[in-house]
């Protein structure tokens, strides 16, 4: 059980750790990391859940290393929490510990609970998007980010 709930030890500035300078012609340039895999624990049904975090943001005062934003996403997905709540945190820490002016989280997963309760919808994938600053309007910066990841999700 300690691999689902370790997160709790660790900070999200814990977990972006260092950071460094953006370099200065960044401004406007989304940095996206795609199919981070993790893993996380439904509150409701005390029942896992997995999938892929989709994580982007605009360089603002700081940039992370890439591995980073997957240590980011294990420290909330590492505990009770909803899907729609680790997209909400994993954005906005984003955007709180890096200073970037536009940040986004979207998760794909497959709920247990979904897939073993109630209705037993056993291929059913659920799709979270959270999104902070700039990319929470629908605009060109987010029709780019849709883009880049092939409108997959």
């Amino acid at each position: 059980m300690t691999e689902f709930l370790d997160g709790y030890a660790l900070t999200p500035e814990e977990a972006i750790g260092t950071v460094y300078p953006a370099p200065p012609d960044s401004a406007g340039e989304m940095v996206v990391v795609t199919d981070l895999r993790f893993h996380s624990m439904c509150p409701h049904h005390l029942l896992p859940y997995e999938g892929r975090a989709h994580v982007a943001y605009v360089p603002g005062k700081h940039v992370v290393g890439f591995g980073r934003l997957s240590t980011l996403v294990d420290c909330f997905a590492h505990r009770l929490i909803l899907q729609e709540d680790l997209a909400r945190h994993v954005a906005s820490a984003l955007a709180r510990v890096l200073g970037s002016p536009a940040t986004a989280c979207i998760l794909e997963a497959k709920q247990a609970c979904m897939r073993l309760r109630g209705e037993q919808q056993r291929d059913a994938i659920t799709h979270v998007e959270a999104y902070e600053g700039r990319l929470r309007k629908e605009g060109p910066l987010r029709r780019e980010l849709w883009a880049r990841l092939g409108a997959r999700t």
